[in-house]
């Protein structure tokens, strides 16, 4: 488990351009048919992945409120390390 010292940052997770329809539900503290009524409506935009799969654009998500905020220590502690793959 990752225990980091009280003296070292917690970095916030990267963010890229886009973000799963699950994950904009998560951002936005909504559901995920939430999600899909904001595509509808225009309020979100997505774009397509090869494999067809929808993905929300982290900038859309800035115009409906959402701001990155800081890992705390509490929350860092519950994130594990995953070992890498060989």
């Amino acid at each position: 488990m990752f225990n980091p010292s009280p003296d070292s940052p917690v970095a916030e997770p990267h963010l890229g351009r886009s973000v799963s329809i699950d994950r904009a539900a998560e951002l936005l503290n909504v559901s995920r048919r939430t999600i899909y009524n904001r595509i509808r409506d225009g309020r979100l935009q997505t774009i397509r992945t090869l494999c067809g799969s929808q993905r929300v654009l982290v900038e859309s998500l800035h115009s409906l409120g959402f701001r990155p905020q800081p890992f705390s220590s509490t929350s860092a502690a519950l994130i594990e390390a995953r070992p890498a793959r060989s």
